[in-house]
């Protein structure tokens, strides 16, 4: 029987909090399920789903980046690269691997990598 059951949050540290936050809400559209400014804490996505949050970093030294990779599902990966370009967001160009997937890496305001992914397997796969 396994301890863990399934991934609850992903976070990222950030330094510039409101401009993490802008980013993630405003720019890309994430909704926001807990806002607790007070202790660092922004959770974006909706209650009970697997969730992304960034956490204020409060070190006066930059935090390590990497390691961490969240992805998020969009339903067209050249379309969603080519509209976050509008939104004047850092994004690579679309990388094919064919019957399994098509996914773009994104950098946040702070350099944090996160992937965008279009799942093209065969849905009985």
């Amino acid at each position: 029987m396994s301890l863990l059951k399934g991934l609850n949050t992903v976070s990222v540290p950030v330094m510039d909090w409101a401009k993490a936050k802008a980013f993630y809400h405003d720019t890309l559209g994430l909704p926001i399920l807990f806002d607790i400014e007070e202790v660092g804490w922004c959770e974006f996505g909706e209650a009970g789903q697997t969730t992304f949050a960034i956490s204020l970093w409060r070190d006066a030294t930059s935090p390590v980046r990497g390691g961490t990779i969240p992805a998020f599902n969009v339903d067209n990966c050249v379309q969603a690269v080519a509209e976050l370009r509008k939104r004047g967001v850092k994004v690579a160009d679309p990388v094919t691997i064919p019957g399994m997937v098509v996914y773009a890496d994104v950098h946040d305001p702070e350099g944090n990598l996160f992937q965008i992914v279009q799942s093209t397997a065969p849905a009985n796969a």
